[in-house]
């Protein structure tokens, strides 16, 4: 199974703050982690949403609402998409995560069997 791992915002990654150059290092390891497990997908950080939009869709018509957003504990700030064998597998990796502070949403990934065929 697919599971992504969603970094939630903070007030400091919507303001831009950069981790530190430890921090990147920490976090690199934890990838190299990832990769020789066999179980990392995908990675990466977002920008804030102040560099973001919203494509609103009501009635059929789009509407397009630019960034910042201001519900920051509902925004991203980074994911991992992982693949694994189950969602305990999962939280196991998730706990590992280097972070001081933060929060970390794990979701699975619909699977083209999941659905009904036909």
């Amino acid at each position: 199974m697919r599971v992504m791992m969603i970094v939630k915002a903070t007030e400091d990654s919507e303001a831009g703050v950069l981790p530190t150059r430890e921090e990147i290092a920490e976090m690199g390891r934890y990838n190299d982690e990832l990769a020789a497990a066999g179980v990392l997908l995908a990675a990466d950080g977002l920008r804030s949403s102040a560099e973001g939009a919203r494509v609103v869709f009501a009635g059929g018509a789009p509407s397009v609402i630019d960034g910042p957003f201001s519900e920051i504990g509902e925004l991203m700030a980074g994911y991992w998409v992982i693949r694994v064998e189950s969602m305990d597998e999962a939280r196991d990796w998730a706990k590992r995560i280097p972070f001081q502070d933060g929060v970390v949403e794990l979701r699975r990934i619909f699977e083209p069997e999941d659905f009904p065929a036909g």
